[in-house]
């Protein structure tokens, strides 16, 4: 079984056999949500990718701590160094404290990540919880001379870091064309140079987020906070960080310089960015009117939305896409997925009910292959940079094996014990474990819908074919299905 997992390095853009620093450890950051707006399609996307990286890592032996940060100081417009406190906007119209505000948005993005079946981090950190060792970094590139003071806020010199070392290592992006292109905003005189950025910003007097320093009360830049807090928890120099494309320039960018001028070494040796989202071909956003917000999705609450679809069919959608490509949604292709994620829950149940029979059928070399294959495939699968699309294809060819199981197609001499327990234990696996779908149907309906079946059959043994009908119809409300198979009645979801 292939054990060699190779990651796309968004550093050196070409896959990489991934060597985690401290075999089996690997430390892994991903850049959080900013919670003074609901959580949006972006972030489920990037957080189920990571998500599903963390899964498999931990499923191959390695011991995983993965950190997903909170932003919860309030940054501004334009380019995070001017404008208004978002969080402070909000926290003076409806006239409580900010926290109220950013602990509202924070148990909302919670909610969210549950909806979807996206696992906790080890540690999710908070920008407003580590403000000391901020203000110990700013210290530390003030006296390294990467950064400079000017009337109580702290700017990194973007100019003289390049002079020893490359801006832009991980866009592509060369300093002068950047220069070239870069305007001058409002509120920037301080600076010496427009690309420069905030480490440390003077609060202005309506400001309400603000903290002591020695050099105002202000608050911390936003590259700055994910430089310290990956630090503190993963070291000066760690494994994995990622999160949207969106992030690569300028913050990603920033927190390499930000790390190499406080400690003098590359903070991560893989970089990984999720791709964005589009709806029938066009960028998802805002001022297009076709965003939606991650219930809205599930209850069908959106003008663009014919429906609703439930959590894992989302799921299994964004995972029928490999995390690097754009994703586009569409009704279509939102009904297919929920057809495709009915035929593969409709395997789990089945392969759970299924146990080992010694039966008349005889050992069929071809079928124990083509079942090795689709299980090695699962593996080289994710193995590819985590290619879930893949692995998807591979469970699809491991359920045609289970179907014909439970159907009496395929006897279980045929596949023999061996190959039967690596099929069910290999679906089972990265179905749930792995790929995080379950099924959706509750453990507590089981015996309703048992106790219908039996009704069902005694109905079709008398010829009661009305009654039958009924039951049917009751299930199929309900999207399910009854199945008349040769081995007897079973149920299972509507595809």
């Amino acid at each position: 079984m292939d054990k060699e997992l190779k990651i796309q390095n968004s550093l050196t853009r070409q896959k990489e056999i991934f060597k985690p620093i401290n075999p089996p450890f690997v430390g892994m950051y991903v850049c959080g949500p900013t919670v003074y707006s609901d959580a949006h399609m972006g972030n489920v996307r990037t957080f189920m990718s990571f998500d599903v990286m963390n899964r498999y890592l931990r499923h191959l032996g390695y011991k995983v701590r993965y950190v997903r940060n909170i932003t919860d100081v309030g940054h501004l417009v334009d380019d995070a160094d001017d404008g208004e406190d978002k969080i402070g906007k909000k926290a003076k119209l409806e006239n409580v404290e900010p926290m109220e505000i950013v602990q509202r948005y924070a148990n909302g993005f919670h909610r969210v990540m549950d909806l979807f079946n996206i696992l906790e981090p080890d540690i999710e950190p908070t920008a407003t919880g580590h403000i000391v060792e901020q203000i110990e970094i700013n210290k530390k590139l003030l006296e390294n001379g990467w950064a400079y003071e000017k009337n109580g806020s702290i700017y990194f010199d973007v100019s003289k870091y390049n002079e020893a070392h490359e801006y832009g290592v991980l866009s592509g992006r060369k300093i002068e064309d950047l220069q070239s292109n870069t305007r001058t905003l409002d509120g920037q005189d301080d600076k010496k140079n427009p690309l420069d950025f905030a480490l440390w910003k003077k609060a202005s007097d309506d400001h309400i987020m603000r903290w002591p320093s020695p050099w105002s009360d202000g608050f911390p830049g936003w590259h700055l906070e994910c430089t310290v807090m990956s630090t503190k928890y993963l070291g000066e120099t760690f494994d994995i960080h990622g999160g949207g494309m969106d992030l690569k320039f300028p913050h990603h960018e920033c927190e390499i310089a930000q790390s190499v001028g406080a400690n003098g070494k590359k903070p991560v040796n893989y970089w990984i960015h999720t791709n964005m989202l589009t709806v029938n071909g066009q960028k998802m956003s805002k001022s297009l009117g076709n965003s939606f917000l991650p219930t809205q999705l599930v209850t069908g609450d959106h003008k663009m939305l014919e429906q609703g679809y439930t959590p894992m069919t989302v799921r299994f959608f964004m995972m029928q896409t490999h995390y690097s490509s754009t994703l586009d949604f569409s009704n279509e292709a939102l009904k297919a997925a929920q057809k495709g994620y009915r035929r593969l829950a409709n395997g789990l149940k089945i392969v759970k009910s299924l146990s080992f029979q010694n039966d008349e059928g005889k050992k069929n070399d071809q079928v124990i292959k083509q079942i090795d294959q689709a299980c090695e495939g699962c593996y080289k699968s994710m193995n590819d940079d985590f290619n879930t699309a893949k692995t998807i294809a591979q469970l699809f060819e491991l359920l045609k094996k289970i179907n014909s199981l439970h159907t009496g197609q395929l006897k279980y001499g045929e596949v023999g014990q061996d190959a039967f327990e690596k099929l069910s234990e290999t679906y089972q696996t990265f179905m749930e474990e792995i790929l995080g779908l379950k099924e959706e149907t509750p453990t507590a309906v089981d015996p309703i819908i048992d106790a219908l079946l039996e009704v069902y059959k005694k109905a079709k043994a008398e010829k009661n074919y009305k009654q039958v009908d009924e039951i049917r119809a009751i299930l199929k409300s309900n999207k399910l299905i009854i199945k008349d198979l040769k081995t007897g009645v079973d149920w299972g979801y509507e595809e």
